[in-house]
């Protein structure tokens, strides 16, 4: 049974996020992308290489969050 999260310290939740994720990140990279997973991002490459959309910096859209 899991504690419940209100009980738990910042430094326990973090490293709990921590340890979730680093569980999940390699549950990913173990499975292999479906057919519609990939057709999916085909047709995102296609979009941008056509210039129907654009790419955007990771960094970029983090800090414009909540600036609109």
């Amino acid at each position: 049974m899991l504690p419940d999260i209100k009980t738990l310290t910042t430094e326990e939740k973090l490293l709990t996020m921590r340890n979730l994720w680093e569980d999940m990140r390699q549950g990913f990279e173990e499975s292999s992308e479906s057919d519609e997973v990939c057709d999916l991002l085909d047709a995102r490459v296609a979009r941008v290489e056509l210039g129907e959309a654009k790419l955007l910096d990771w960094d970029d859209v983090k800090g414009s969050i909540g600036h609109r």
